[in-house]
């Protein structure tokens, strides 16, 4: 099924605890699975479903619990809940034996405890744009040092769009603004981990992982990535220098060809 514009018609999924929305192209043997930032929905990832589609993968994304459409279901299940095994029951739902798992900012969090988690699931993972929501020591004084602030008082827009895109596309920053408006619902919960994300936590991920950073990226700055990534066994590093903390969709075109250059590499080494 397509909508008018030619995009994945989407559907609900009923899971323990909630009601998820996603979208799923449905065309393609291998799953990729994108999950959204805080500040987002499935709809953030509008550039990244159609191309990644074209290139020949079933591309899903979906609304976490209380964001978007997708409501938490305190009668089906405890609250708040976890996005991993929120991701693992719509996984479940779909059929899916494994899939690539994209993520970006508050999304990665997540994707670090589920690759953590669940190992024979995720044949490949990007982290991208994130403090990775690590507890450790050495990171909070690393946040510390840098943090504006002022940051934390300012808009979203400014917080975690760049300044490049803000000032060459304002029909683009306009679409970020609406996707954000309709992102967090007001009553929802963020969701905590399964467990901390912590070094040892991340030494034990064993998918192929691609870091990915945003050069002008103010809340999680390629130094701060690099020091949490240096924990995660055999990772590849890849940045976009003027990219944001909303990288995806800051620059598209950028972050769809290192993303599906490593997705490609990783299904042929899968046997697809």
């Amino acid at each position: 099924m397509r909508t008018a514009d030619g995009g994945p018609s989407g559907a609900f999924a009923e899971v323990p605890g909630a009601r998820l929305w996603f979208v799923d192209t449905r065309n393609g043997d291998i799953p990729v699975v994108l999950l959204h930032a805080n500040t987002g929905t499935s709809a953030s990832w509008h550039h990244q479903i159609a191309a990644f589609a074209e290139a020949g993968y079933r591309v899903i994304a979906f609304d976490r619990r209380g964001w978007g459409r997708s409501v938490a279901v305190p009668a089906s299940g405890p609250q708040p809940g976890t996005i991993a095994t929120d991701l693992d029951a719509l996984a479940d739902h779909l059929d899916l034996p494994s899939f690539h798992l994209v993520a970006v900012a508050g999304g990665t969090f997540a994707a670090l405890d589920y690759a953590a988690w669940r190992p024979g699931r995720v044949r490949s993972l990007v982290a991208a744009v994130s403090m990775g929501a690590v507890q450790e020591p050495e990171i909070q004084d690393f946040v510390s040092r840098i943090e504006i602030p002022t940051l934390r008082a300012q808009s979203a827009l400014y917080r975690e769009v760049g300044p490049s895109f803000r000032g060459a596309d304002p029909e683009g920053t306009q679409r970020w603004v609406e996707v954000y408006e309709s992102a967090k619902q007001p009553d929802a919960t963020i969701q905590p981990m399964r467990t901390p994300n912590t070094f040892a936590k991340l030494a034990t991920i064993s998918a192929p992982t691609l870091v990915l950073a945003g050069g002008a990226d103010l809340i999680a700055p390629p130094a701060l990535m690099r020091l949490w990534s240096a924990h995660i066994p055999g990772h590849e590093w890849a940045i976009v220098p003027e990219a944001g903390h909303s990288i995806a969709q800051e620059t598209p075109a950028q972050f769809n060809e290192i993303v599906l250059a490593f997705l490609n590499k990783h299904t042929a080494k899968n046997g697809g």
